[in-house]
């Protein structure tokens, strides 16, 4: 009898994505992004997943946000995935490191324009006098830009969150759900089951 090949949690967080996305779950992408300010206040908001790879969890955020801020004073973060058609969730706790600037350009380029444009007039998490004028700079941008992308301003970045614990959820009868959680050892994951 040989043994199971060892899993690989990235793999496996990538099949479920799919699986997420095949079931027809409104929003798989979306995943709730938790941080800790220099006091060690927590804080939690939801981001858009924009790649997952052997290296790590992608997103994109302005630098000036609350979380932006956090992450530029305490690296540590984690991220909560959640998809009720599949009845799974994933937690991940890690580090947070920037990308590199062609990798924040070239996705960039990706966004729709309108898009780009409101992430060049707002000043994220900042107090906002009034909302008609975030929209009158928005419009007033555009216009000069005569519906141009802008270039993408130096504040707008990517991040990866490099895991160093990944928690698989799976809601079973009775409220027995079935955890597993695989802990970075080196190159290595070592994986553990969870009592519900």
């Amino acid at each position: 009898m040989t043994a199971a090949a060892p899993v690989d949690p990235v793999d496996r967080f990538k099949r479920w994505f799919k699986a997420a996305h095949r079931a027809g779950e409104p929003c798989p992408e979306a995943t709730a992004l938790a941080t800790a300010g220099p006091a060690g206040e927590v804080a939690v908001r939801f981001v858009l997943l924009k790649g997952i790879d052997t290296r790590g969890f992608v997103f994109y955020t302005d630098l000036r946000s609350r979380k932006g801020r956090d992450l530029v004073g305490n690296s540590c973060a984690a991220l909560g995935f959640y998809w009720h058609q599949t009845g799974r969730q994933v937690r991940v706790e890690g580090t947070v490191e920037p990308l590199a600037e062609a990798d924040a350009d070239a996705y960039w380029a990706t966004r729709p324009v309108q898009s780009t444009i409101s992430a060049s007039v707002s000043r994220q998490s900042a107090p906002l006098a009034n909302r008609a004028s975030l929209v009158l700079a928005a419009r007033s941008l555009s216009r000069r830009l005569r519906d141009r992308r802008p270039p993408r301003p130096g504040y707008w970045v990517g991040l990866r969150l490099t895991p160093l614990k990944i928690e698989f959820w799976t809601l079973k009868p009775n409220r027995l759900h079935h955890r597993e959680l695989f802990v970075a050892n080196g190159n290595r994951w070592r994986r553990r089951l969870l009592q519900p």
